[in-house]
């Protein structure tokens, strides 16, 4: 199975339900190949693709494959699912999408964190302990997701999260 002729098939499949390949991994165990798809996309409300979501481009991801030669004959396990919250955000399309949730940020200078309020121009807005840093993409290093378990309502400002 080549990743390229993978990709062919899988992108249009993505991009006709306004998703995107984040990643595509391809591993042999023994006889069968392991072909894990990663998807990502902004969702109806610009959060990240919903459940529903990734379930449809996984069934029809797996009858475009079924139907074409991009994996032969060769027997294979599909996997698809979304970055989740453990995955370090590289673009500003991930820091866009975690909108309103706290994010951990190495700099140069050091860790901070806060939660992201905006994105706009490459550039990322933080209320870092109540007060508005801005951070330009280029100066963080890396950049992952805090969960919350126990957050207040009164700290959602309106959103679900």
């Amino acid at each position: 199975m080549q990743e390229s002729t993978l990709t062919a098939v899988i992108e249009p499949i993505l991009a006709d339900h306004g998703l995107e390949l984040d990643r595509l991994e391809v591993t042999p165990i023994g006889k069968r190949s392991v072909l894990r798809i990663t998807i990502d996309g902004d969702g109806p409300e610009g959060r990240g693709p919903l459940l529903d979501d990734i379930a449809q481009a996984s069934r029809l991801i797996s009858e475009a494959l079924d139907e074409s030669a991009a994996v032969g004959n060769a027997p294979y396990t599909l996997e698809v699912s979304s970055r989740g919250v453990s995955k370090p955000l590289t673009e500003a399309k991930h820091f866009r999408r975690n909108r309103g949730r706290l994010v951990k940020l190495w700099l140069e200078e050091g860790q901070v964190t806060g939660r992201i309020l905006a994105v706009a121009d490459e550039v990322v807005t933080v209320d870092i302990d109540g007060t508005e840093r801005q951070v330009p993409l280029a100066d963080i290093t890396k950049a992952v997701v805090q969960v919350e378990l126990n957050r207040q309502a009164d700290d959602l400002d309106g959103e679900d999260n």
